[in-house]
């Protein structure tokens, strides 16, 4: 009997432990994301979309900017996911390795500006758990964290930019060569049929009496015999 009731006591447990830490929630973080995406939402209406996109234009133009400065505005200002669609301003070449920057740096941002992906403000939660738990202060961590960030979110753009320089030249070669083995094939195919039926022959010029065609069995009877087939008669 005892058993049964440490276990129920143990399950009902679970879940008083889930609601207290759903009220430090409420009462916690939920309250200053709703105020950070109000004045960042706020902000960007009082620039104007616009001139957002202006910044993210220029920002696309050097490296150092395309992948420190652009994924940190695209990840403020549009928040994820819709921090991504500024890489519309990148060639095609450029777009994956700014993808890569972008989403690497959902993470290192939530412990200054948590409005940015509150999806997942578990993550910072959980790297921030053993200094919260000393009751430290987690500000100087935090901007290590962004910092570090930034450094990652650079490193990983030049290197997918240029992991994608090499994919796309080996994808062209390759396309390239699949093209001329393709007309390859079709032209020794071509010749096979050529060679294995010697019917008539369909003059290009439209002149059928410059061009010798060999006769088709019909066309090798005489009159006098499809007559006689024809009519059962003998002439």
């Amino acid at each position: 009997m005892q058993i049964a009731v440490n276990i129920a006591t143990g399950f009902i447990g679970m879940f008083q432990e889930g609601g207290k830490q759903f009220v430090g929630l409420v009462t916690g973080i939920i309250p200053l994301l709703i105020v950070l995406m109000t004045a960042v939402n706020a902000l960007v209406r009082f620039i104007g979309p616009e001139r957002v996109d202006k910044v993210a234009m220029v920002s696309s133009r050097n490296v150092l900017l395309r992948y420190l400065v652009l994924p940190f505005l695209a990840v403020f200002f549009l928040t994820n996911p819709m921090a991504y669609t500024l890489g519309r301003f990148l060639p095609e070449k450029q777009k994956p390795a700014f993808y890569d920057s972008a989403v690497s740096f959902v993470h290192p941002i939530l412990g200054l500006f948590p409005h940015a992906n509150p999806g997942e403000y578990f993550v910072w939660a959980g790297i921030a758990a053993g200094i919260t738990t000393l009751h430290l202060n987690i500000g100087d961590l935090a901007v290590r964290y962004f910092l570090v960030g930034l450094v990652v979110i650079f490193m990983r753009g030049l290197l997918t930019e240029r992991i994608t320089a090499v994919m796309w030249a080996r994808r062209r070669s390759t396309s390239e060569e699949e093209s001329w083995v393709s007309e390859s094939e079709e032209a020794v195919a071509d010749e096979v049929v050529a060679d294995s039926y010697p019917g008539p022959v369909i003059p290009a010029s439209g002149t059928l009496a410059s061009t010798h065609h060999p006769m088709t069995p019909a066309e090798n009877v005489s009159g006098d015999y499809r007559h006689t087939l024809s009519t059962g008669e003998e002439a």
